[in-house]
């Protein structure tokens, strides 16, 4: 397991990959929104609007997925402290 303040008495259950990668594109879609649509932005075309965007949600999504497949490898690789007392 990772190093965690927080100890549970059940098995560590995998991250889900895909749904990781859905809170990822929410938050990329958030922080694009904030950046292309907040009061300091400049008047640009729309079809960069939609590709900044589109970028930042893609970005976010590979970033929290691979974040998820990370964890579940290290977890997966990691000995189990809780199995050898």
């Amino acid at each position: 397991m990772l190093p965690s303040l927080f100890r549970s008495e059940e098995e560590a259950r995998p991250w889900s990959v895909p749904r990781a990668a859905l809170y990822g594109a929410g938050i990329g879609l958030v922080a694009a929104l904030v950046k292309t649509l907040g009061p300091f932005h400049a008047a640009e075309p729309a079809l960069s609007l939609v590709l900044e965007i589109c970028v930042a949600v893609g970005a976010f999504a590979l970033l929290c997925a691979g974040a998820a497949l990370l964890r579940n490898l290290m977890a997966q690789q990691l000995p189990d402290r809780s199995r050898r007392k």
